[in-house]
């Protein structure tokens, strides 16, 4: 098992210096001109080639993404243009609020999707299974810029028992949260009931009713566990994702994360703070995806053996 996770670990390496190369290519290749940007509008050619020099865009390609990694590798991702701060300070205020949401998001989607996946995937073609199918083809044919003006609405405009926007409190979490969850339980109830019909299928599990242990144990010990690894690993893309920020749901909601960051960098046309925070929620991803990969060996006992 150590050697699988040294293995995974050098993986998670290379993929993160390749994840670093095409966010620097990506930046180089967008229009506009950082030095432009910095200066005023009527600024000469020679105050541009003086901004050139002083942010080593003259130099080779190679030269220029050899020092911003050797930056980046000692806690330097730039300074913004547009708010003149550092951009890993900026990152860094923005990242508590969209953790909060997407942790409360999954645990919420964990919550309903699980019990609902398990009771559909155990009574399948009962009218349990045909509820959770329907919350699941509702969950996920539903877009969420429609749902969370749906919520916002009906709570906040109708009934004005929630906040439409902003963060102030808990009460501001539940429309976000909901909208950005709904989907996730969705997806999760069908990957949970689609793995309990395959596993209860299996000779072991009939073997196992043969010997005597009751249905309950039967279901949560042995047909659980090993219906959830399609589940761990379809979770873990989406907790990088929404860690990454949701653009959509924080947009709507006005939520001060990393996803009304980004789109605020993008619209302002700063291009350094864009660069650090794909850079950031790429590694972000690449890093729960190694979490997952450790979890899925002490959840599988064949990933032992390899």
């Amino acid at each position: 098992m150590f050697r699988y996770i040294l293995k995974r670990l050098g993986y998670t390496v290379f993929v993160i210096i390749g994840v670093s190369i095409i966010t620097f290519l990506l930046l180089k290749l967008a229009p506009g001109d950082p030095a432009r940007l910095m200066l005023p509008e009527n600024a000469t050619e020679e105050q541009v080639q003086a901004m050139h020099v002083r942010l080593g865009l003259d130099k080779p390609l190679y030269e220029q993404y050899w020092s911003y990694m050797n930056n980046v590798l000692h806690g330097d991702l730039g300074t913004s243009l547009f708010f003149v701060k550092p951009n890993a300070q900026l990152i860094a205020e923005r990242f508590p609020a969209t953790m909060k949401l997407a942790f409360s998001a999954i645990a919420l989607s964990l919550i309903i999707a699980i019990p609902l996946g398990v009771t559909a995937g155990v009574k399948k073609g009962t009218a349990a299974d045909f509820f959770a199918m329907l919350f699941a083809l509702f969950g996920q044919s539903m877009s969420s810029v429609w749902l969370g003006i749906l919520l916002i609405l009906i709570f906040a405009v109708k009934l004005r028992v929630l906040p439409a926007m902003g963060s102030a409190g808990i009460q501001s979490m539940i429309l976000p949260c909901v909208t950005m969850g709904f989907s996730l339980a969705a997806l999760v109830t069908r990957m949970v009931r689609s793995g309990m019909i395959d596993v209860l299928q299996e000779d072991y599990i009939t073997a196992t009713y043969a010997r005597g242990i009751s249905p309950r144990k039967v279901i949560f010990k042995y047909a659980f566990r090993n219906a959830m690894l399609p589940t761990i690993t379809i979770v873990g893309m989406e907790v990088g994702m929404l860690l990454g920020g949701s653009v959509v749901t924080e947009r709507i909601f006005g939520w001060p994360g990393i996803g009304s960051l980004t789109i605020q960098a993008i619209g302002m046309r700063d291009f350094p703070l864009v660069q650090s925070i794909l850079l950031v929620i790429s590694t972000i991803f690449v890093l729960v995806n190694l979490i997952v990969d450790i979890i899925y060996t002490f959840v599988d006992p064949r990933m032992k053996l390899e």
